[in-house]
């Protein structure tokens, strides 16, 4: 292995020192990219207020609101304590939309079809990017594992596996659109607000579980921050050699003289 091939450190996977303490990167980039349990609860409650209040009071008012609130209140109490707020304001984004839709058409499947076009439309580009070999997944955890892009080029075992995590993806995510989309034009509101509940966070740990699997076996992340570093660190090094050498030339001239 040459130094420009070094794996990041902490990486799991071939190369990786073994009984390593602490989470490894691979789990700290998964967990930063796809938000944690912290950040499927954040996306998911929401709906769940939804369709409970739905279902006692059927007011799509009173729920749109009472869902909208909590997207509100969960972003403030990641605000306070200083955490990420991607996750949760892309919850109140996604909840904020849904309401506005259902309130607008007075029909209370609405509130979820914005969020069931997205499911979509992203496994839609899942797929496509992994038929065109430039995986989504691995555009989005390169950078997180130091790697950037770096994986396309000189990690081939590494494209392997993004590409199958990112397959992983777009087909899990299509198969819950498979079995939303059914509901949300033959069924009623509250059978597929209760199905979309269970369906939030099951398929995302199952997609989170297979990406894991997949990198676990691949070759570890070539550390290209720490090749620029390194670069940087000798150019500067060089510069000091030649300014002492010029500095020394200086000197005998000098004295020459």
């Amino acid at each position: 292995m040459t130094s420009l091939d070094k794996p990041a450190a902490g990486v799991d996977g071939p190369g990786a020192e073994a009984g390593a303490p602490g989470p490894t990167v691979t789990d700290k980039a998964l967990m930063e990219a796809f938000g944690g349990v912290r950040g499927m609860v954040d996306t998911t409650v929401p709906g769940l207020v939804f369709v409970l209040v739905y279902t006692i009071r059927r007011d799509i008012h009173l729920a749109a609101v009472a869902a909208l609130g909590l997207s509100v209140l969960l972003a403030l109490a990641r605000l306070v304590q200083r955490e990420t707020l991607k996750h949760a304001f892309s919850g109140v984004f996604g909840v904020g939309i849904g309401a506005v839709f259902a309130m607008m058409s007075g029909d209370a499947k609405n509130f979820y079809l914005p969020g069931m076009l997205y499911t979509l439309g992203l496994a839609v580009a899942y797929c496509l990017s992994a038929m065109v070999r430039f995986p989504l997944i691995g555009v989005l955890l390169g950078p997180l594992m130091r790697e950037n892009l770096s994986w396309r080029t000189r990690n081939p075992g590494r494209l392997a596996a993004y590409t199958k995590a990112t397959w992983a993806w777009g087909i899990v995510l299509l198969a819950k659109s498979a079995i939303l989309f059914p509901i949300y034009f033959w069924g009623d509101a509250t059978q597929l607000g209760w199905v979309k509940v269970a369906l939030g966070i099951p398929p995302l740990l199952l997609c989170v579980y297979l990406t894991y699997v997949f990198l676990a076996k691949a070759p570890p992340p070539i550390d290209v921050i720490a090749e620029m570093e390194a670069e940087e660190a000798a150019e500067a090094e060089r510069k000091k050699e030649r300014d002492r050498e010029r500095g020394r030339v200086a000197g005998e001239a000098r004295t020459d003289s």
